[in-house]
């Protein structure tokens, strides 16, 4: 099996498990995996639930279709997050129910949109930052994006849903869960003045689980 197929299959594995428990519908959502020779994304109106490792769609450094279907047509997003983060092995972009209620709700801070609930929405989130609205496909959320990445690896489009990165395809699955949880649980207390990690608690963390 070479590398790429290999990188395939874990792609539509992924995509499939996101799917079966809920964390994406209908034929929203999709990801993107960096190969040698190229970019893996998900095809455009395709369900994360019936993909097939052989037709995903491969592109070249410029954004074009070497081969497979025609990619989604939010691949602009994808390339914007790598070009901001070289070390980055992988995105994904869900349109998550409870991270895109979160997205239409007012926030204090842009730079630090999702309320710190539990260690571990930080630790695999990082500070979350929240982008205003974009029409989808203008030029210019790719410009936010890419802007944006250079200090954060998730990020939630207002109105649209979460563009997260990981340095593995699993990492970044693991970011996607956390945010989508991490978004609930925030739903679920706003109006309730919970209690959140304070700023001496948010550097112990960063001392002892650095960001990538």
């Amino acid at each position: 099996m070479t590398c790429e197929t290999r990188i395939r299959e874990e792609i539509v594995s992924v995509a499939d498990s996101l799917f079966q428990r809920g964390y994406t519908h209908g034929s929203t959502g999709n990801i993107s995996v960096p190969v040698e020779d190229g970019l893996l994304v998900t095809p455009t109106g395709a369900s994360f639930g019936t993909l097939d490792p052989a037709r995903l769609s491969k592109l070249d450094a410029n954004g074009r279709l070497l081969s497979g279907d025609s990619p989604t047509k939010e691949s602009f997003l994808h390339r914007a997050v790598y070009m901001a983060r070289q070390s980055a092995g992988a995105v994904i972009h869900l349109h998550g129910t409870h991270s895109v209620a979160l997205s239409c709700l007012p926030v204090a801070d842009p730079d630090d949109a999702l309320p710190k609930l539990t260690a571990y929405g930080h630790m695999q989130c990082g500070h979350v930052a929240m982008l205003p609205y974009y029409r989808p496909g203008d030029a210019k959320l790719a410009e936010a994006v890419q802007q944006k990445s250079r200090k954060h690896w998730s990020i939630l489009l207002a109105h649209h849903g979460p563009v997260v990165a990981g340095k593995t395809l699993q990492s970044a699955m693991y970011a996607t869960e956390e945010l989508e949880q991490s978004a609930r649980l925030a739903l679920m207390l706003r109006g309730a003045d919970p209690n959140t990690l304070n700023a001496e608690q948010i550097t112990d963390l960063d001392r002892h689980f650095p960001s990538w």
